[in-house]
């Protein structure tokens, strides 16, 4: 079963509804919201920024009760559901909105709707190893491997690989060469699950956190959760958090070759978002022109 985080009896005045006088005179609202989140790592942690910030939410309902009005109450459930979750912990948001003075001609006790929404985001992830595994399976072979285990992951569909590219160490100590790739796929995953869950696939290859970008056996990094085009819908919309457990866009994805080549080999309309703004990945490469990289035959 799923954490829930309820969130019930938001309440404020607004001016929705399709009567000229409940533009004018405006009544009370109440929403309930209903998030899906994993509580597991706040529960681990007691940390804040390892959950939702319910005040938070309750003031974006606030702000859209209050705010711009609109004819029917749908379209407020709507709004505050693509609000919330626009959140990364968030996998899914049911929002409910009463609408208790709704002007319906015969005596009743309350109008209410229901809006659920959860993700069907396209997701970029990075692979990258340069170590064997304590059972002496190649880098190659890992990556390879990896992929199979993304196919594999609960949530994770549509997954697919690119050639896989050789490429000397960007910073960090002396080490041997790389073999990298780029997956694509679609997740109904938040972004800090699917994050939780590569970290998972590293680990059962061996991967240790012990130098900082020092070689390793695996590396799974999730470049960029969702569609950064403007028109995207709330549910696949782009992701974008500063947090330092869930960096997205990742904030170097653009600065490396050995991310946009495999990328831009396995889609050729690739589009990354940086800041406020999207960059075709044919555009982005020509600036790191100059790192060496080149595509593996048979993927070794």
């Amino acid at each position: 079963m799923s954490d829930l985080i309820r969130l019930l009896g938001v309440s404020a005045r607004g001016r929705h509804g399709v009567l000229d006088a409940e533009k004018r005179d405006g009544q009370d609202f109440v929403v309930d919201v209903v998030m899906e989140v994993d509580l597991a790592p706040a529960g681990r942690t007691d940390e804040l920024d390892r959950t939702v910030n319910y005040a938070e939410v309750a003031a974006d309902v606030v702000e859209v009760i209050t705010g711009e009005p609109y004819d029917l109450i749908e379209k407020v459930a709507a709004v505050i559901a693509d609000r919330v979750l626009a959140r990364p912990l968030i996998a899914a948001v049911e929002v409910t909105v009463h609408k208790p003075q709704a002007p319906v001609g015969v005596p009743f006790g309350d109008v209410q709707v229901v809006v659920r929404r959860g993700r069907d985001a396209p997701v970029v992830i990075a692979l990258g190893a340069n170590l064997p595994t304590g059972d002496g399976i190649a880098p190659g072979a890992t990556l390879l491997a990896a992929a199979e285990r993304l196919r594999e992951l609960p949530g994770l569909t549509e997954v697919s690989l690119s050639p896989i590219f050789g490429s000397a160490p960007v910073g960090g100590p002396e080490q041997p060469d790389y073999v990298n790739a780029v997956a694509t796929a679609r997740t109904t995953l938040a972004p800090s699950a699917l994050l939780a869950a590569l970290h998972g696939i590293e680990a059962d290859f061996g991967r240790v956190r012990e130098v900082r970008w020092g070689a390793r056996t695996l590396d799974l990094d999730l470049v960029q959760y969702g569609d950064p085009r403007p028109d995207a819908p709330a549910t696949s919309a782009v992701v974008t958090s500063d947090h330092p457990h869930l960096m997205l866009p990742h904030p170097r994805a653009h600065e490396r070759a050995f991310v946009l080549r495999p990328w831009l080999a396995l889609d050729p309309e690739a589009t990354l978002r940086l800041g406020e703004r999207s960059v075709a990945v044919r555009d982005a490469i020509r600036d790191v022109a100059d790192q060496e990289i080149h595509e593996l035959e048979g993927g070794a």
